[in-house]
C-alpha cells in the first residue's frame, strides 16, 4: 500500500495537494472495517495521537488541518496486521524470569527514538542498551554486561548473600575470567549499572503522631504543621539528622510504563479485550458488573483499552516473625486487571507502592500515608502519562483507575473510613442493621428480614417468638453514603494525645470514623463496588465458630449456655480429624492441628479453615448430630464451594444469594445468637460483591497473604526492616 502521501502532510500546502487528498480518502475507506457501533475510529492526527475516536468526517477535517502523524506507518490501530520479529518475541516465564532484558532495553530506547517530544529517561537508557550489547569479556556471547549483572544481583536477594560475600565472588569472577573483562568490582558498582531501569524508590518523611507527611509544601519543615513535633529524633552528640518515621514510595507510573516495555507483556495487557471471550458467563473482572458500569460512566477512559485498571490491597504483618514483639509494617500493594487470568494475581506482577513504616499499625491515619499514590492516582486519571507500547510501537497517552481495595475486615475500617464494630459493623447495612446486644458482644441475627414477603419462615415463631414483617434489600447503599458524606465535618488526623476525637453523635452520621482519601478521585463516588469483603477472612471466621461451638473448644465456642456439653466430652470428632489425610498439594496436614486428649484444634490457617468448612466438617460431623444440622453444614460448604468457582454465572449468584439467607435463617435454629458475629452476618453480601465484581479469586486476600509472607523472608536486618526490605525488593524487582 502506498503510504508516500503521508510526508506531505508536514506542511500545509502540501496538505492541500491532489496526492494527500487522495491519500486521505484512500486511508478512510480502509479505516472503516475497525469503526464501532457509532462508525467512530481513531484519529491519527498529530492533536489526537490515535487517543481519540471521531467519525470520518472529523478525521478527515483533522487530517487536512493537522497533518498525519509522520511516525504512523504502521496503521495498527486501523486494521493493519501486526507482523513482530519472533527472534525477538521472548517470554519471560517463572524459569526464565531473565530472558529478554536486552530486548526489553532495545524497545524502550525504541520507543523513545520516535518522532514525537522525548523524555529525559531516553539518555539512561541509551547507557542501559548500550551496557545490554557489551560483552562481559571479549568473546563472551552468552552474557552481556547488563544480564550478568541482572542474574548476580538475583542471585544475592534470593539465596540472602551478604554485600561482602558478592564482593568476595566479584573479585574472584576479575581474577578468573581474561583480561578486559568488564566484571564490577563491588557491589555498589553492581546496583549503579541498574540504577537507571527506573525502579527507584522515594524517602519521605513522617510525622512521629502520623498528623502529616514532609512533602510538597511541607518538605523544608523541621516541625509538623499539625502537632508541633518535630521531624528529627533529638541528637545531642550532633551530626546526621534522623527523621522519627520514613515512608518509601515507589512511584507507580514508572512501573506502569514497564508494563508495556516487553511486547509480549504488552499484548497481555491487551488480553481483556483482544481475547476474552464474552458470553456471559464472568471469569474475569472485565465480566464484572462493576468494570461494565465504568465503561458506560466513563467512555473516554473506555475507548483506549491499554488503560490500566487497578486493585489496592493493603494489610500489616510483623517482619520478625515473632508475636512476642509488636511491630507492625504496612504494604500498600497494587494489581493491574488488565492482565489474563493466569497472570493477575501472581507475585512478579504485585506492584509494592507504599511501604508504612512501624512499629505501630496507621490505623485510620493510613489516609496520611496514601497521599503520595493518592495524588499520583489523581495526575494518571486526568492527565495521564506518555507510554511506548513495544507491541505496536506507537505511544499512547496511558491513563490508570482504581476499581477497588481489598483487605481483612479491620483493614476494611481503615481504609473506608466505616466503624467495624459496634451495632452498624456492618459497611452494606449501614444505618439500618439487624444488630441486637447480647450478654457478653452483640449480635447479628434475624436474617428472616431479607426473605421474600411471603417466605414461611417469615410466619415462624421458633426463632424469636415474633413474625417478621421488616424488610430488607441487599442493595449496596451507594445514595446513602453519598448524602452521609456530604454532612461530614472535616476531621484532624493524627495520634497526638492532644487531638480530640469528636464524639460519634456530634459527627452527625451512625458510623463514619472520616472521609477517605479515596474520595479525592474523581470516580470513586459514584461506585457501587468499592471496598471487598474478604471472603477468605469471612470463611475462616464462619470455619472456627462452627466447629468450635459444634466441638465445644476453648476460646471458639459460641455456645455460652452451654446448651451442648455433651459435644465438649465425645472426644471421637477429634479422632476424625486426626485421621484425615488429602492428596499431595491439596491442603496442609490438618492433623497435626489436632489435640485428641484435650479435645482441640489450634493453629489452624485459613485455607486449612476453607478445606474444613467446604469438605471436611459436613462429612466429619455425620452421625454425632442430629441429621438437620448435618444437611445444614453441607448446605453451607456447598454455599462456598460455589462462591469459590473460577467461574460465575449472575443466575448462579442471584441462587447463591437466596440460599445464604436461608442457610442463616436455619443455622439461627440451631445455633446460639452469640454464633452470629458480624463476620457470620457478612456471608449475606458476598453474592451480591460477586455480581459486582466477577470471581472472588481476584478479590481475596490469599494471593496477598502468601506475597507478604514473601517480604517477610526478605528481612535480614532486624534494626531496620523497612530500608532492608525496600533495598531488596528494587534489586528483586530490576531481576
Amino acid at each position: 500500500m502506498d503510504k508516500s502521501w503521508m510526508t506531505l502532510g508536514k506542511t500545509p500546502h502540501g496538505r492541500m495537494s491532489r496526492q494527500y487528498l487522495d491519500g486521505v480518502k484512500m486511508f478512510l475507506d480502509f479505516a472503516k472495517a475497525v469503526g464501532d457501533l457509532n462508525g467512530n475510529i481513531p484519529c491519527p492526527c498529530k492533536n489526537c495521537v490515535n487517543f481519540y475516536r471521531q467519525t470520518p468526517k472529523i478525521v478527515r477535517i483533522h487530517l487536512l488541518q493537522c497533518g498525519i502523524m509522520q511516525s504512523y506507518t504502521k496503521w495498527f490501530e486501523h486494521g493493519e496486521p501486526r507482523v513482530l520479529d519472533d527472534s525477538h518475541d521472548h517470554e519471560m516465564s517463572d524459569t526464565q524470569t531473565l530472558d529478554g532484558i536486552d530486548v526489553m532495553v532495545e524497545d524502550r530506547v525504541r520507543g523513545e527514538s520516535i518522532d514525537m517530544q522525548q523524555d529525559e529517561e531516553v539518555h539512561k537508557f541509551d547507557k542501559l542498551l548500550d551496557d545490554a550489547k557489551r560483552e562481559v569479556y571479549p568473546g563472551c556471547t552468552n552474557y552481556t554486561l547488563l544480564k550478568f549483572v541482572i542474574e548476580m544481583l538475583n542471585v544475592k536477594v534470593m539465596t540472602n548473600l551478604s554485600n561482602k560475600g558478592l564482593d568476595m565472588i566479584l573479585d574472584l569472577l576479575i581474577k578468573l575470567l581474561p583480561k578486559g573483562n568488564l566484571v564490577p568490582r563491588s557491589t555498589y558498582e553492581a546496583k549503579k549499572i541498574l540504577r537507571d531501569l527506573g525502579l527507584s524508590y522515594e524517602h519521605i518523611h513522617a510525622c512521629k503522631n502520623d498528623c502529616a507527611l514532609f512533602w510538597k509544601e511541607n518538605a523544608n519543615l523541621d516541625v509538623c504543621p499539625v502537632c508541633k513535633e518535630s521531624r528529627y529524633k533529638v541528637n545531642h552528640v550532633g551530626g546526621t539528622k534522623i527523621a522519627h518515621k520514613v515512608l518509601r514510595y515507589f512511584p507507580l507510573t514508572p512501573r506502569l510504563r514497564r508494563l508495556y516495555m516487553s511486547r509480549k507483556r504488552a499484548e497481555d495487557m491487551r488480553w481483556y479485550i483482544d481475547k476474552r471471550v464474552d458470553d456471559g458467563i464472568s471469569r474475569h473482572p472485565a465480566d464484572s458488573e462493576e468494570w461494565k458500569e465504568f465503561d458506560v460512566q466513563h467512555p473516554r477512559f473506555a475507548l483506549e483499552p491499554r488503560n490500566v485498571r487497578l486493585g489496592l490491597a493493603t494489610d500489616g504483618f510483623n517482619p520478625f516473625g515473632n508475636m512476642n514483639n509488636s511491630y507492625s509494617m504496612w504494604p500498600v500493594i497494587l494489581i493491574p486487571y488488565n492482565l489474563p487470568p493466569w497472570l493477575v494475581m501472581k507475585e512478579p506482577f504485585f506492584m509494592l507502592s507504599l511501604l508504612i513504616p512501624g512499629p505501630h499499625q496507621p490505623g485510620n491515619e493510613i489516609d496520611v500515608y496514601m497521599r503520595p499514590l493518592v495524588d499520583e492516582l489523581k495526575e494518571l486519571w486526568q492527565d495521564g502519562a506518555l507510554t511506548y507500547d513495544a507491541s505496536s510501537g506507537m505511544k499512547f497517552q496511558m491513563h490508570a483507575a482504581l476499581l477497588w481495595t481489598i483487605h481483612d475486615y479491620p483493614g476494611f475500617g481503615n481504609v473506608s473510613g466505616w466503624r467495624t464494630k459496634g451495632y452498624h459493623a456492618c459497611y452494606t447495612c449501614n444505618d439500618e442493621p439487624y444488630s441486637e446486644s447480647l450478654e457478653s458482644k452483640i449480635g447479628y441475627t434475624n436474617h428472616r428480614a431479607y426473605l421474600p414477603m411471603n417466605h414461611s419462615f417469615r410466619r415462624s415463631r421458633a426463632y424469636n417468638g415474633k413474625v417478621e414483617k421488616r424488610m430488607r434489600s441487599l442493595e449496596l447503599p451507594v445514595g446513602k453514603i453519598q448524602e452521609q458524606l456530604e454532612n461530614m465535618p472535616t476531621l484532624t488526623l493524627g495520634k497526638n494525645p492532644s487531638n480530640i476525637r469528636r464524639p460519634r453523635e456530634l459527627i452527625g452520621e451512625p458510623n463514619w470514623k472520616k472521609v477517605s482519601i479515596l474520595y479525592e478521585l474523581p470516580y470513586w463516588m459514584n461506585k457501587k463496588l468499592k471496598h471487598n469483603i474478604d471472603v477468605m477472612h469471612v470463611e475462616k471466621n464462619i470455619s472456627e465458630s462452627t466447629f468450635g461451638t459444634m466441638l465445644g473448644i476453648d476460646g471458639k465456642n459460641k455456645d455460652t449456655d452451654k446448651a451442648r456439653m455433651d459435644l465438649e466430652k465425645d472426644e471421637h470428632k477429634g479422632n476424625v480429624a486426626s485421621r484425615i489425610k488429602y492428596p499431595d498439594g491439596y491442603a496442609a496436614n490438618i492433623s497435626r492441628s489436632v489435640n485428641t486428649r484435650n479435645g482441640k484444634l489450634s493453629g489452624l490457617k485459613s485455607h486449612d479453615c476453607h478445606v474444613l468448612l467446604q469438605r471436611i466438617l459436613p462429612i466429619g460431623m455425620r452421625g454425632f448430630v442430629d441429621t438437620n444440622i448435618t444437611t445444614l453444614l453441607f448446605e453451607l460448604g456447598s454455599f462456598f464451594q460455589d462462591l469459590c468457582s473460577k467461574s460465575l454465572r449472575q443466575s448462579d449468584l442471584e441462587e447463591l444469594e437466596e440460599r445464604i439467607v436461608l442457610i442463616l435463617c436455619k443455622m439461627e435454629k440451631f445455633f446460639p445468637p452469640a454464633f452470629f458475629d458480624v463476620m457470620v452476618h457478612l456471608a449475606v453480601h458476598l453474592p451480591r460483591e460477586a455480581i459486582l465484581g466477577g470471581p472472588v479469586q481476584y478479590r481475596w486476600m490469599y494471593p496477598i497473604e502468601r506475597f507478604l509472607g514473601t517480604l517477610k523472608r526478605y528481612v535480614s536486618n532486624r534494626a531496620r526492616p523497612e530500608g532492608n526490605e525496600m533495598k531488596i525488593l528494587v534489586n528483586v524487582a530490576k531481576g
